[in-house]
């Protein structure tokens, strides 16, 4: 690669890590999440099955056939992030929470990109004010990103 093309190849990836939108699986420019307000699934796994204080709180914004079908355990179902009602049942929750509580994001419905639910569900967050909000990142799918890789799940219900 000639010099000068490769000085433009660097250049313009160090405009996009600036502006937040490192090259990450599942992550674009058009997300409102810069790349430190991500997880990856192996290292949410491991986060959760620490004892840890303040513990993340962990919120499926998707539709509730699937996280009935199987979600992380513990998470909490407030969704789907792209209906209005959705949206103000997630918003009235966290009224509840303190703006330092460490929240995580996820749904796993689709693949990441074409997500309705995270983004609306981030931004609304965001603007309440919490600074310690995250989105798992989930390329394909839950299923596959999070379960075919045998990480924990509950089936049903919240108990």
């Amino acid at each position: 690669m000639p010099a000068r093309k490769k000085s433009a190849v660097i250049s313009s990836l160090l405009v996009l890590t600036w502006l937040g939108a490192a090259v990450l699986p599942g992550a674009g420019l058009d997300d409102p999440w810069t790349p430190v307000q991500t997880v990856q699934p192996a290292d949410l796994a491991k986060e959760l099955q620490q004892e840890k204080d303040p513990y993340p709180t962990v919120i499926y914004v998707g539709v509730k056939a699937l996280y009935e079908g199987a979600h992380i355990p513990g998470a909490v179902f407030y969704g789907p992030g792209s209906t209005e009602q959705g949206l103000a049942e997630l918003k009235k929750f966290a009224e509840t929470l303190p703006k330092n509580a460490d929240l995580v994001l996820y749904c796993g419905c689709c693949p990441l990109e074409k997500c309705p639910n995270l983004r609306p569900a981030f931004t609304a967050l965001k603007a309440g004010g919490f600074a310690r909000l995250r989105v798992l990142l989930l390329p394909r799918s839950f299923n596959a990103d999070w379960v075919e890789k045998g990480f924990p799940v509950h089936q049903g219900p919240k108990p």
